[in-house]
């Protein structure tokens, strides 16, 4: 699996966000906003640093349930999972955040974000019962989700460009918790 979009595109987007060339209340005393501009720069690499190890922890980790069948209610790889199982199941070992049990509750549990928004990690949702949010999976990046698709079938990745996904799509959201500080786990 390939980081390497991911970071660039995060230490990108948080290199714009780095401390400002002056700071109106440091005054004109270059010493200081030389040490608070170093340390902003700390304090967004360990940041940066935390998000992409979380994102990562994340997305390896759901690659590792591909093959695991699917069951109606199930979630754990020993019972098999449903869909929200499945996304429950590995935001529960891998962030130690749980997240409701049906799809449409963890929509309603979760920040809403744009498609073009997309980080890896971020949840998807699908209308695949003739209602918004009836099935949902995990972002992986590059335009593909891994979820547990139907019964008969086994946890594996999608693309989401596929006609079938396109028009069922109901929307992105972002898993924001307490612990992360107002830092979605996908990589904010």
């Amino acid at each position: 699996m390939r980081f390497t979009l991911l970071t660039v595109s995060l230490l990108l987007a948080l290199s714009a966000h780095a401390a400002p060339a002056s700071h109106p209340e440091l005054g004109n005393d270059t010493a200081e906003p030389q040490l608070v501009d170093k340390s902003l720069r700390g304090q967004f690499h360990q940041v940066r640093q935390t998000v992409v190890d979380r994102t990562s922890d994340l997305v390896v980790t759901t690659m590792g349930f591909l093959g695991v069948p699917y069951r109606r209610g199930g979630n754990t790889v020993e019972t098999g999972f449903d869909c929200s199982g499945f996304v429950r199941a590995m935001y529960n070992q891998t962030i130690g955040h749980l997240l409701p049990r049906r799809a449409e509750e963890q929509a309603a549990a979760t920040q809403k974000i744009d498609r073009s928004e997309l980080k890896p990690g971020d949840l998807v949702f699908f209308n695949t019962m003739r209602r918004a949010f009836s099935h949902v999976g995990i972002y992986v990046g590059e335009g593909k989700f891994i979820h547990s698709p139907k019964p008969g079938a086994q946890v594996r990745v999608e693309d989401m460009s596929g006609s079938y996904w396109q028009r069922r799509f109901s929307g992105a959201r972002r898993v924001i918790s307490a612990q992360d500080d107002g830092l979605g786990t996908s990589g904010d």
